[in-house]
């Protein structure tokens, strides 16, 4: 008897960390003192660069979108749906990620997976300038099924603590600016695999007319990073406050970038809802209330500025390459809520 019998494959082990370390290392940056594969991943500050800097850290995962992947057996993209989500969540408070930790973990280690997988994290990584600096893969035979595996992670960031964005001068009269999601992102899916697989009978192949491509495609569409359009707007200090809309949608999501005494104004007539938010609201017989906690509908980001620099400010995203930024309601006086105008026939 030895460890391989009873399911754990060091060997494979090693290979995966082989095969990760080289993807990781062309993540890395100035900061990182530190290889793959030490006990612990070491990063250096710039002090130079900030008066009083704050580090601002955030874990998540990707959640049951990685069924997608299991399904369709498209590991490319889950990667950077980890990082991407991570990065926005700790830009909604000013900050610039610094560096990334993730944790893998499966039944039976396959390291080319492990490769696509951390290979689409790598990506985000350098995308957003964010070093990938260590992380663990774990392999558990019995704990997860065959085929199957989950992730994790793990991100620092920093902001100067001045320029923290806590919401906290957030006012009635206030403009609400919506940044497009790319779909789902990484929230929902329990129900969209639900109604699109179980209850409509559609497979990962499917093309519906109305969606325009196949629902893979349309489910496996990378979370987005907002890095940098908002960055172009926290380096001109327009923003009073950010909402990521993850979980909750934008129902539970905007109310936490609100102060006591605020509420916000929805305009549903200010964007066109995706064709994909539409079939499984349709297929599935769902209360527009619930898509709205369940789903971004989407708005990815939400962004809180001033009236009188509303028009400034989407400029600067336009000019940042963020062509899709609309007006998306207002900051009214209330109770930490959101209200949705209602939504004409079209």
């Amino acid at each position: 008897m030895d460890y391989r019998k009873s399911g754990v494959d060091i060997d494979a082990g090693n290979e995966a960390v082989r095969r990760i370390r080289a993807l990781a290392r062309g993540t890395f940056t100035a900061g990182v003192l530190s290889d793959i594969g030490s006990f612990g991943g070491l990063f250096e500050l710039d002090r130079t660069r900030y008066r009083e800097p704050v580090l601002v850290s955030s874990a998540d995962g990707v959640g049951t979108k990685l069924k997608l992947a299991f399904m369709t057996g498209r590991h490319g993209t889950v990667g950077a749906d980890l990082v991407n989500h991570c990065v926005n969540d700790i830009l909604v408070q000013g900050a610039t990620p610094l560096f990334f930790l993730d944790y893998l973990a499966t039944g039976r280690l396959r390291p080319s997976i492990a490769e696509e997988v951390v290979g689409g994290m790598a990506a985000a990584c350098r995308e957003n300038g964010c070093a990938l600096i260590g992380g663990e893969t774990a392999e558990m035979p019995g704990f997860y099924a065959d085929g199957e595996y989950d992730l994790a992670g793990f991100i620092v960031g920093i902001a100067e603590k001045a320029a923290l964005v806590t919401g906290r001068t957030v006012a009635p009269d206030d403009v609400l600016i919506g940044l497009p999601s790319s779909g789902l992102h990484t929230n929902g899916y329990s129900l969209a695999r639900r109604v699109l697989f179980e209850i409509a009978g559609l497979q990962p192949g499917s093309a519906p007319a109305e969606l325009g491509t196949t629902i893979a495609d349309a489910l496996l569409a990378t979370h987005r990073s907002y890095l940098r359009p908002v960055s172009a707007l926290l380096d001109r200090r327009l923003v009073k406050g950010l909402a990521h809309i993850t979980g909750g949608g934008i129902t539970e999501n905007l109310p936490r970038t609100l102060p006591d005494g605020c509420a916000a104004e929805i305009d549903l007539l200010a964007w066109s809802i995706p064709p994909l938010f539409r079939l499984i609201e349709a297929r599935g017989s769902i209360a527009p209330d619930e898509m709205f906690r369940a789903f971004n509908m989407g708005v990815g980001l939400v962004v809180v500025c001033a009236a009188g620099d509303a028009r400034r400010a989407l400029d600067l995203l336009a000019a940042s390459g963020e062509q899709g930024a609309f007006l998306l309601g207002r900051v009214v006086a209330g109770g930490r809520t959101v209200r949705y105008l209602p939504r004409a026939a079209r």
